[in-house]
């Protein structure tokens, strides 16, 4: 998996005051809305994938490609929400954005017993191991994005390694998605990088 962010050279004092006082409003929840329904049909989809892989050993093409995309939209508003990206994130399965790039290499066959290991214990050997790294690293996340935020203000600059740190965690968490819903037979390591 390839995931970059974009550094910009200078962000909006504007745009950072508006999406931090009423970004919920204008981005959050009308995409939020568009993507609980997409959710749910990535999350039929993933079921479906499930028994697919047991019985074929390979992902569905077309359903792949719709997860990914459904991961880069979330990923869009997510940019913008904790204020790493300016600009309105585009809606649509087909958007792309300039802000980020992300790849993940389609795999002709996937690990019938790995799947089936993650859907049983999953939640043992990936999420709890995991989660519990990651809850601090999104407290220092938080932090860095709190002192982000008065960067941004007073300067129009977002200190890089802080931004680094913060696509991080981003990437440390879509690793964790794409394993889980078995996209990857990589298992996620414990970093950022």
């Amino acid at each position: 998996m390839t995931f970059e962010v974009k550094h910009q050279d200078s962000y909006s004092r504007g745009e950072l005051l508006l999406r931090s006082f009423f970004g919920m409003i204008y981005i959050g929840f009308p995409h939020a809305f568009i993507l609980l329904f997409l959710g749910l049909w990535g999350q039929i989809l993933s079921f479906i994938t499930f028994w697919v892989i047991l019985f074929t050993g390979s992902y569905p093409e077309s359903f792949f490609e719709y997860q990914l995309k459904l991961i880069k939209w979330s990923t869009r508003v997510n940019l913008r929400l904790y204020n790493m990206a300016d600009g309105y994130p585009s809606f649509g399965l087909e958007s792309e954005d300039e802000a980020f790039q992300l790849e993940v290499p389609y795999s002709e066959t996937t690990s019938r017993s790995s799947v089936l290991v993650r859907f049983l214990f999953g939640w043992l050997y990936v999420v709890l191991p995991h989660i519990f790294v990651l809850i601090f690293r999104s407290y220092a996340t938080m932090f860095l994005m709190f002192l982000a935020f008065f960067s941004v203000l007073f300067t129009g600059n977002y200190p890089e390694s802080w931004f680094r740190f913060n696509v991080g965690t981003l990437r440390w968490g879509i690793r964790i998605n794409l394993y889980l819903s078995y996209m990857t037979d990589t298992y996620p390591p414990f970093s950022g990088k």
